[in-house]
């Protein structure tokens, strides 16, 4: 068996190093053009050439949730591709969404600009009724996402493609049921695959449909959102503010509108990063799987794009 690894921006040494140890009679090896053909590879943003010159995996195992840059290249229809499916990024995203909506809900933005000034305030508590919480998305990450702000007591509202039940979460489900799920929130987590059906999602009439003073929280694609749409209702007041982890171009370029706006946390695509040492775990777990003819979770629809 021949694994290789083509790990854009990342060290592929330790990946590896990692999978020569859960594999020791195996070849494997860091991709470069030329390379022998392999039976599975370990990729993040691999270049074109790297499909192309690997016409014989059996599966590409992606090192991160999202496999919308993956899927706008060209691969055989007899590779497999593979997500992972939790790896450790679950709870960070639960504990990143988390306090963002406590952040706001606590108006703790409000007290460190205070602090800033050395003004010493109070405000008043707010109720927890006031503040429905709506998550957009429901995989592996959104369920986690949602179950754990039941914790805190919010009323908490949840959309996904298809119908899904989770304890203490209103499911809503398809494009029928969109438009009276966003109408009963104030906070909004998007947390969506990126597939041609979701690209802008986030827009005027979405965001125009929250409750007034609705507050956004974009942890999943910078392209799932309009970015002027977005500005112009946190300028005419509709929303009062909004936390951005993704954005279109990253980077974020240091000229664009979010950096300095008021009402706009920006954070550097850091709510939930990918653990090497679980995710070479997992991909162990799937390749032994894989070999031995079993089906393995989190293997991707190419229709559906997730």
């Amino acid at each position: 068996m021949h694994i290789t690894v083509c790990v854009s921006q990342q060290k592929p040494e330790p990946w590896q190093q990692g999978l020569q140890a859960a594999f020791p009679e195996a070849t494997v090896s860091v991709w470069q053009p030329g390379a022998p053909a392999a039976d599975f590879a370990v990729v993040w943003a691999p270049p074109q050439a790297f499909f192309d010159q690997q016409p014989r995996l059996k599966a590409a195992f992606n090192t991160g949730a999202g496999v919308d840059a993956l899927l706008a290249l060209r691969i055989p229809e007899a590779t497999r591709i593979v997500r992972l499916d939790d790896a450790g990024m679950s709870v960070q995203m639960a504990e990143f969404a988390c306090h963002a909506v406590i952040r706001h809900f606590r108006e703790l933005d409000g007290y460190e600009a205070d602090v800033a000034e050395r003004r010493w305030t109070y405000r008043k508590p707010r109720a927890r009724a006031d503040f429905p919480v709506g998550v957009m998305g429901l995989g592996v990450l959104g369920e986690r996402v949602a179950r754990a702000l039941t914790v805190f007591e919010f009323p908490v509202h949840g959309w996904s493609r298809t119908p899904k039940a989770i304890e203490g979460v209103t499911t809503h489900a398809g494009e029928a049921q969109l438009d009276a799920f966003l109408s009963q929130c104030r906070v909004l987590i998007n947390l969506l695959p990126l597939t041609p059906d979701t690209e802008n999602i986030l827009n005027r009439r979405t965001l125009g449909l929250l409750r007034p003073g609705g507050y956004v929280i974009n942890l999943a694609r910078g392209a799932h959102l309009v970015d002027a749409d977005l500005l112009a209702l946190l300028d005419e007041g509709h929303l009062a503010g909004a936390t951005l982890d993704v954005f279109r171009t990253e980077p974020l370029p240091a000229d664009h509108g979010f950096w300095k706006h008021p009402k706009i946390t920006v954070t550097p695509h850091t709510s939930a990063r990918t653990l090497r040492d679980e995710s070479i775990a997992q991909i162990a777990r799937k390749i032994a799987a894989l070999q031995r003819g079993e089906a393995v979770a989190g293997e991707v629809d190419r229709r559906r794009g997730y």
